[in-house]
């Protein structure tokens, strides 16, 4: 169907909590288009505008909230994926082609903060997030290493983990048990970590899903996690909270909203496979939805995290 002027997009009611999320006349925007595979969006709240990587372009984006425009705001970008504004409003990336984290400073010099563990290289770093303790957290599955569409084909040097980075910089592995681990974000209260692995793109024993891991009194490490959701559609790969716990996802068909519970309460249809997804706008009500080719976004009834 077409709603508000792209095609198949609109909301799947599937709980009558979702009715409470949505504007029914608020429709899905395609803001521009001309990716290989978006990802990575980050919101920049002091200059109202949007960072994203476009991985095979090897280039990251910006699209500017006061006049739509759209420009190229790095490139080569290092096979960039994942993207975070730190809490001194610095942009925090994941490269692929370099296999490391990374910040970019106000004066637009390049910080390492990541690229070895125990002396060994990490994979290709995928996603991130900051905690209010100021610790970096990470994904490092081996995408990016697969192929040269990516990043650089290498052989892996180790497993897929998950990590964390203190403020003195030291880094430890903090999730050792998932396949590829993927899309990371704290819940609202930071008591949890959650994050999604897609180890079925290569093992299709696997099931798609999210876990949700509790985190020690000191917030350095996890303990034991448990299944959170499973994906109906295609892969969870990138999601965000809202500020009432409310998890929402990237998805084969859209973006998936499930409750605090673990129920899938609707879906926003977006016509093409989604990787990642933002909060962002003046009051955090505006979600950006990173497609595989394109930038959307669609003003909810709720706030993001």
């Amino acid at each position: 169907m077409t709603f508000g002027g792209v095609e198949n997009t609109g909301y799947v009611h599937l709980d009558a909590r979702f009715s409470k999320c949505v504007i029914g006349h608020a429709h899905v925007e395609r803001l521009w288009t001309g990716c290989r595979w978006a990802e990575g969006p980050a919101w920049f709240a002091a200059g109202n505008y949007l960072i994203w990587s476009d991985i095979p372009n090897n280039r990251m984006m910006r699209w500017d909230a006061n006049d739509g425009h759209v420009s190229v705001f790095r490139s080569p970008s290092r096979n960039s994926n994942g993207n975070t504004v730190d809490a001194a409003g610095r942009l925090v990336s994941c490269e692929h082609q370099t296999r490391q984290v990374t910040r970019t400073e106000p004066n637009g010099s390049i910080t390492v903060l990541a690229h070895k563990f125990e002396g060994r290289r990490f994979n290709s770093p995928n996603d991130v997030v900051e905690h209010s303790d100021g610790s970096i957290w990470f994904t490092d599955p081996s995408y990016g290493i697969l192929s040269d569409y990516e990043g650089d084909a290498a052989t892996p040097e180790m497993d897929c983990h998950v990590y964390r980075i203190d403020t003195d910089g030291s880094i430890t592995r903090v999730i050792d048990s998932m396949a590829k681990p993927n899309g990371i974000a704290f819940s609202p209260d930071e008591n949890y970590v959650y994050v999604s692995d897609t180890g079925a793109s290569h093992d299709t024993s696997l099931t798609p899903h999210i876990k949700r891991y509790a985190l020690s009194a000191d917030k350095k490490s996890v303990t034991k996690g448990e299944i959170f959701a499973e994906c109906q559609a295609g892969f969870f790969d990138g999601f965000r909270f809202d500020r009432d716990g409310r998890l929402w996802s990237s998805a084969a068909d859209g973006v998936h909203c499930y409750s605090t519970d673990g129920v899938l309460i609707g879906r926003i249809q977006i016509p093409e496979l989604v990787a990642n997804v933002e909060f962002g706008g003046a009051k955090k009500n505006r979600l950006f939805i990173c497609g595989q080719t394109s930038l959307y976004s669609v003003y909810l009834a709720i706030n993001g995290q």
